[in-house]
Formats: C-alpha cells, sequence, structure tokens
C-alpha cells in the first residue's frame, strides 16, 4: 500500500456507551489546521456489529467508517491499519478531543527531525462539568530520548510520564511493532513502551488532548484495576519492551557497525537493570 506523502490517518476504536462522543470528536478534528498539501483522514472502528455507532459517524467524506468483531480497542486500533493509508497515524479515543493546533505541532516535530519516530503532547483531563485539570510531572518541551520512558513507568507505579492517548507516530514504525499489543487493557501503554525502545520521541507542552472523564468508560470498571490482571499485563508490556531493547533493533536504523557496537552494549545495561516484573 503507498502511503501519500501528506495524509495523517486519525485512528479511533468506538464501542456503543462511547458512541455518544463521536460529534464532540469529529468538531475538534474540524477544528485542526494543516499546512498545505497536507489532509487528514479519519479512521472509526467500531469494536463489534451492532446499530449504536453508524448514526452518529460524520457524513464527510474524510470519515471511513468500519465494524467488525469486538476484540478490545488495540485489536480495533490495529485492523483500521489495513487501511492507512498515510505516512503517520495519531490515535484519538472516541471519547476524547484534539486542542486546536494539535495535529499541525506533531507534524512539525517529526518533519522538522527524522531521528523522531513519535510524539506525545500535554494531557488535560475534560470533567463531567466541563472544566479540565492537568497533571503534575510532565517532561520537559523537547525530544525524549530512546529508553527513557520505561524507567520512568516502572518508578511511578507503572503510569507512564507521557500519555498514550496523544499519540502521533510513523505509520511505518507502527506497523513494524505489530500495531497495538494484544492485551485487554494498557495495550496503548504497550505500544508506547515498544516505540520507546526502538525510536526518540518528542514531547509538546502545549495540552493537546481533552481526556474525557465519564462514568462508564472502560478504565473506570473493577477489571481494568484487578491486581491478577495489572500484573500480568504489566509483565509482558515490560518483557517486550526489554527484549527490544536488547534485540538493538532502532528506528531510524543505525549504520551496521553501529548495530554491532550498540547491540552488547544495550544487552549488558538491560540485564543490569532488570529485577523482574514484580518490582
Amino acid at each position: 500500500m503507498s502511503a501519500p506523502r501528506g495524509r495523517i490517518v486519525v485512528v479511533t476504536a468506538v464501542h456503543g456507551p462511547s458512541a455518544r462522543f463521536l460529534p464532540d470528536a469529529y468538531a475538534s478534528l474540524r477544528e485542526q489546521r494543516l499546512p498545505e498539501g497536507w489532509e487528514w483522514h479519519w479512521l472509526i472502528r467500531e469494536d463489534g456489529v451492532g446499530d449504536e455507532v453508524a448514526p452518529l459517524v460524520p457524513d464527510d467524506a474524510r470519515v471511513t467508517f468500519q465494524q467488525g468483531r469486538a476484540g478490545g480497542p488495540g485489536v480495533a486500533r490495529t485492523m483500521a491499519l489495513a487501511h492507512a493509508d498515510g505516512a503517520y497515524v495519531k490515535v484519538l479515543d472516541a471519547d476524547d478531543q484534539l486542542t486546536p493546533g494539535a495535529l499541525a505541532r506533531d507534524l512539525a516535530a517529526l518533519e522538522a527531525d527524522s531521528t523522531l519516530g513519535w510524539a506525545t503532547s500535554r494531557a488535560l483531563d475534560l470533567l463531567p462539568d466541563g472544566t479540565t485539570a492537568g497533571f503534575p510531572g510532565d517532561p520537559a518541551h523537547g525530544p525524549i530520548e530512546r529508553g527513557t520512558v520505561l524507567p520512568r513507568w516502572k518508578a511511578n507505579g507503572y503510569r507512564a510520564p507521557v500519555h498514550p492517548a496523544t499519540l502521533f507516530v510513523r505509520r511505518d514504525l507502527l506497523v513494524g511493532l505489530g500495531g497495538w499489543m494484544a492485551l485487554p487493557a494498557s495495550e496503548d501503554t504497550g505500544l508506547l513502551l515498544a516505540l520507546d525502545a526502538v525510536a526518540r520521541g518528542w514531547f509538546t507542552s502545549a495540552a493537546g488532548l481533552l481526556y474525557r472523564k465519564w462514568e462508564g468508560q472502560v478504565t473506570g470498571r473493577p477489571a481494568h484495576t484487578d491486581a491478577v490482571e495489572r500484573d500480568a499485563r504489566t509483565a509482558v508490556v515490560e518483557a517486550r519492551a526489554r527484549a527490544l531493547s536488547r534485540f538493538g533493533w532502532r528506528c531510524p536504523a543505525p549504520a551496521a557497525g553501529a548495530v554491532e557496537a550498540t547491540a552488547g552494549a544495550g544487552d549488558t545495561a538491560a540485564g543490569a537493570g532488570h529485577t523482574g516484573a514484580a518490582d
């Protein structure tokens, strides 16, 4: 599949309960302004086959709606990649909203530096009363060096220092990593840590996303915080990231001699720092 250079594919997984928020997500997309020669295409993938979502999908030539058997948001997003024909992919959950300029800021960062594989931005909670709230501990505006997200994630109780719901990523890199992880939750964190293992990223300190808090969202359900499942999820997420680091795969790929020189050093560092997922 050829990838038009001037297209950003915005991928959204949706299910019945969250479909009512699609008009707000669409309104935030319509406010985006991109450089000349660039456009966005919105891929909405329903996680399942029902009648609740389709009526809320905008009638817009830039919007494609798909359905498929349920498998969770990670499966829905990964299946949508079959039709992601742009150079970049942007995540937008059905219940969230982009802030004005978010797409242009992400695009500018990666277009300016070919060593960056992905970008994130500050997220604000969008509360039920319409107010917003930020979080402490955001990284500094600028590049995120490879391998720095994983240790901060572990040290902070398995909370990433940047929000995976704000992800903007090179499509080829996303596909090369297999898309989102096959997990019942934390599939986006798993992808983020895999990206961190192989490529430099970027953080924009300007808010790029309004992360909606609402009763009934998946991350608020008891199953999401079940300790046994959570330990299993974090174990496999960490194992994948560390394996990618040991293998020495990089994006962009270094010269052959550099691969040999860095592979051994990476193995040593990973071995010294790994003390098990139970830490």
